[in-house]
This record gives structure tokens, sequence and C-alpha cells, in this order.
């Protein structure tokens, strides 16, 4: 069965507008690395070198860390940017799992007040992560994969912000993140 999370915005029309980011991402601010790396300190050596693969293999990728308001680093993971309304409908739809310190990174051209995920056809679970246009988290929710008989229409995930990270299941809780933690990144 194929994998399929998509990212409906409330009201059609509003999805048809989307498409990349005209905005700056906030930054990731790592002495100089150019994304591939980061800081140590972050974990960012356990970050898979074959992500984005398949599918996603063309998509660009970045490095998105999580900090916390002290500034201290939660985690990292790479990340394929879905920055166009064809990407963000595809979503991670064609994977068939996502590796630990691996994700998806959903950028908007500005902020949304009403984002939803749903989780159609998925295989296995994933956190999403809503965070504002400085980076801040709004939302945080863990979405486990559909059970069986049913095909995850009905799960349903709310959030607003700029960004949005899919991350593997319960990534979140093994790393300690919360709502005002900040992501970190450059696009």
């Amino acid at each position: 069965m194929r994998r399929r999370g998509v990212l409906a915005a409330i009201g059609v029309a509003s999805i048809g507008g989307l498409a990349g980011c005209g905005g700056s991402a906030p930054t990731e601010d790592d002495g100089g690395e150019d994304g591939e790396g980061g800081r140590n300190d972050t974990g960012t050596d356990d970050l898979p070198t074959d992500w984005p693969s398949g599918t996603y293999a063309d998509y660009d990728a970045a490095t998105v860390t999580v900090r916390s308001p002290e500034d201290d680093d939660l985690g990292a993971v790479r990340a394929a940017i879905a920055d166009t309304r064809e990407k963000r409908y595809l979503g991670l739809s064609d994977a068939t799992s996502l590796p630990e310190n691996a994700g998806m990174l959903f950028v908007f051209s500005e902020p949304r007040d009403s984002l939803r995920f749903v989780m159609r056809e998925m295989d296995f679970g994933i956190d999403i992560i809503y965070a504002d246009a400085e980076g801040t988290i709004t939302r945080i929710h863990n979405a486990p994969e559909p059970g069986p008989n049913e095909d995850g229409s009905e799960q349903r995930y709310p959030g607003s912000g700029q960004y949005v990270l899919e991350v593997p299941y319960k990534w979140t809780d093994r790393n300690g993140i919360e709502v005002g933690d900040t992501l970190a990144f450059d696009l």
C-alpha cells in the first residue's frame, strides 16, 4: 500500500494559489556550514546520507535543527523540501518508510491560519510539526498510521504556520521537542 500524506488547506482556492517560498527562513546560524553538516552537538553526524531518495531524489534538501528557547540543540533531521503546490500535495505519499533523522519540510510563501494534514493511505506514523514565520513551533501532532481497514482520511491534524515539518513517529518525544521550540534551517 502506498503511504499518502496529503496537505490540505481549508478552502480549495487557497491551495491553488500556493507556490514556493517568497520570504526568508529561520537561519541555521551554524558558523558558516553549508547545511550538509551543521553543528556536531545537534546529532547531524547521524543524519541519513541516502535521503531524499526515490521519488524525492531530485528535491532540494536542508538540515533542520530544533532548538529550545534557551538555544539548546534538541535534534536535527535531513529534510526534503516541498516548496511547490505539487510537492506539497504529493507529500511523502510515495515513501514506504521514513529513515530516523529524516523528514520533509513543507514551505509556504506566507503564514497560513488554517492548514490540515490528513493521513490517507499511510503505511507508517509521523509527527507533524507546525511552525510560524520565525520558525517557532506552534503545534505538534503524533499521527499514528491508520488502523486495519482504514484509509486514514478521517485522521486530520490542524495547525497554522508558514512551515510544517514531518518527521518519524514520536521523534519529537524522543528528542524532548515542545511547542515554543524553534526550527532553524537555510533554504
